[in-house]
């Protein structure tokens, strides 16, 4: 809308406003919804997400069935969604911290998913512990203030292990970037190190620094494989977007030592 921040999805009508970012893209708010076109995934996305929110997990979006139109409907979350060129603040301890409390929560409150007849969007990841977000990442964080209060766009989830979802979150927010990558922070590697630190010990014992370092190398290459394809298939312009996972990849494997020094 025109003399507004483009991060801050604003309050309006029940008329169509599309929504910025995203993994998906092609999202509207209507009134207190947000609608988006649905597939074979969405009732389980739907299903995780009403069992999320019965453990108390308020932050993620209420699932609201289909429209009349078919589509998938969700609660909308207010507040600012950044985009990239993420703003300073992004880059706070407290976000990182709540972050990885949030994932942590993600992680309990799904272990009692019912997975019989689950239809998941993209592949599972052995071992499954948990039901990965997939896409933990602050285009996809709901702010109020600069304090983290919801985390949207879940179709992707699909079950996976503890590292493969904290490894993507770490890779975005610690961040795993290579110093040419202008989506990261160039960052020290000591201060990259404190960071994976801090991350790891607020969402838990369960997952020490080189096992988030490990998957997070091994989401990058994953990652670049299947931009590979999508640019293959009619798609040439994620073609930069390959060589920079790779590229990330390759440093983020070369300075693992560093990365997981102790920064005590």
């Amino acid at each position: 809308m025109p003399g507004m921040d483009p991060g801050v999805r604003a309050e309006t009508d029940d008329s169509e406003e599309p929504l910025p970012g995203g993994n998906m893209g092609g999202a509207v708010r209507i009134g207190d919804s947000v609608r988006r076109v649905a597939g074979a995934w969405t009732p389980t996305v739907q299903r995780f997400l009403d069992h999320l929110r019965s453990q108390g997990l308020d932050w993620v979006p209420d699932p609201l069935g289909l429209d009349e139109d078919g589509r998938d409907q969700l609660s909308y979350l207010p507040g600012t969604v950044p985009q990239d060129p993420f703003p300073d603040w992004v880059w706070h301890d407290e976000v990182l911290t709540t972050a990885g409390r949030l994932m942590s929560e993600l992680h309990r409150a799904g272990t009692g998913f019912d997975l019989g007849n689950a239809v998941w969007q993209t592949p599972t990841h052995e071992p499954a512990e948990v039901v990965c977000h997939n896409d933990f990442a602050p285009y996809n964080m709901v702010f109020t203030g600069h304090q983290l209060t919801g985390v949207i766009d879940w179709d992707t989830a699909s079950p996976g292990s503890r590292a493969w979802d904290l490894g993507y979150l770490a890779y975005r927010l610690v961040p795993f970037t290579d110093p040419t990558n202008p989506e990261g922070q160039n960052a020290p590697l000591a201060e990259r190190a404190r960071r994976l630190w801090l991350l790891s010990q607020a969402y838990g014992p369960e997952v020490p620094p080189p096992d988030i370092v490990a998957a997070a190398v091994a989401r990058l290459h994953e990652l670049a494989a299947f931009t590979d394809l999508r640019a293959e298939e009619g798609n040439p312009h994620l073609s930069s977007h390959v060589d920079l996972y790779r590229r990330d990849a390759r440093w983020t494997a070369a300075h693992a030592d560093e990365l997981v020094r102790h920064p005590g």
